[in-house]
């Protein structure tokens, strides 16, 4: 059956169906990753997004339901040059086709994903249409489109509490606007009991809790939106608690500190995004999905400094604050199915809670 993907720029693309009978109307996005689809598909922060993805070949080791970054898909459309229908892996569970179809994700396969690439690449993102008529939707309905509250869908509605396997060291108060599941996982592999919060909670209830530590998720959608957030890291941010925050929960902290954020041409997507740490010279491969940045030139130097800066564009990739015992990271360090190159920077947590006990 054919199908097509139509973008607000006039352009359409034909293929074949996948997955979920239906049509959609999101933003469109590409990720340059060449494994790790079913953590991509199951991101939080792709919500209200359609994803490209840029390797030809997507499915070959089918869906291991472990390896899910959350309970469910959360892309809403996904297209593909070509789809393994027979995927081979001692784990496998499904196929991506009926993974697809079980979750009522509409897909497009067999259009020329580099073309769609670089069309995004040159004219930046934009909205599209996966539908079975290239007529059914006007453009106008197409450009209209926008992501509504991202964050309130994909936030846990009530505080869950994730404990290590042995002793627990360390209490962190996790910030969930859209938590992968490895970041609470690599945080319990430190000891750490791991208190998921509600994007709105405020300040008060996160004292109650009396963490050690004060984590800040990534998460889909525009920073600024994120209204309550930013109030609630306002009062937070001055705690003297340690605090880390990782890709939205980056921006969020940044904007707390009144610096500034604003949307990229066509965002960081894939896991072969090279970083640069700006104490010490070396450069580290990571994972990102994000489609804002913090300006650099809005980060006051008196209260902070850039940590990390983006090899490729320049863009800031991190922050560490002066004043206090805080740092954020644009990437993502719990990355799986990897790199595992910025690992480390949960250990630096880690040590910033150590050092508080000793005072």
């Amino acid at each position: 059956m054919k199908r097509y993907l139509v973008l607000e720029n006039g352009n359409v693309y034909e293929g074949e169906a996948m997955g979920a009978s239906g049509s959609v109307i999101s933003e469109i996005v590409f990720t340059t990753a060449m494994t790790a689809y079913l953590e991509t598909l199951t991101d939080p922060s792709y919500k209200g997004q359609a994803v490209v993805q840029t390797f030809p070949l997507i499915g070959n080791y089918g869906i291991i339901t472990p390896d899910m970054e959350s309970s469910k898909i959360n892309v809403s459309g996904y297209i593909v040059r070509e789809v393994c229908d027979l995927p081979s892996n001692f784990r496998c569970e499904t196929d991506l086709d009926t993974f697809l179809k079980e979750q009522g994700i509409p897909g497009l396969k067999g259009i020329d994903t580099r073309a769609l690439t670089k069309c995004l690449r040159e004219s930046g993102t934009m909205n599209g249409a996966i539908c079975d008529r290239p007529d059914e939707f006007s453009l106008d309905e197409i450009k209209a489109y926008k992501i509504k509250d991202p964050v309130e869908e994909v936030t846990t509605p009530e505080e869950k509490v994730v404990s290590p396997e042995g002793e627990v060291k360390f209490k962190v108060a996790m910030f969930d606007f859209g938590i992968k599941n490895n970041i609470a996982r690599e945080l319990a592999k430190r000891a750490c009991e791991v208190h998921l919060l509600p994007a709105d909670t405020d300040a008060a209830k996160v004292m109650e809790i009396a963490p050690d530590g004060i984590f800040l998720s990534n998460g889909p959608g525009d920073p600024e939106d994120n209204i309550k957030a930013i109030e609630t890291m306002k009062v937070l941010k001055d705690s003297g608690i340690p605090i880390m925050g990782i890709c939205l929960g980056h921006q969020i902290l940044a904007l707390a500190h009144g610096f500034k954020t604003s949307k990229l041409k066509y965002g960081h997507r894939g896991a072969n995004h090279p970083v640069k740490n700006l104490e010490t010279g070396r450069v580290y491969i990571t994972s990102q999905n994000h489609g804002y940045q913090v300006e650099s030139n809005s980060i006051d130097t008196n209260i902070a400094k850039e940590y990390f800066v983006n090899v490729n564009d320049g863009t800031n990739e991190g922050i560490k604050y002066l004043d206090k015992p805080a740092y954020s990271v644009q990437f993502h360090p719990e990355a799986c199915g990897g790199p595992k190159d910025t690992e480390f920077l949960f250990d630096n947590f880690i040590s910033m809670m150590e050092n508080r006990e000793e005072k």
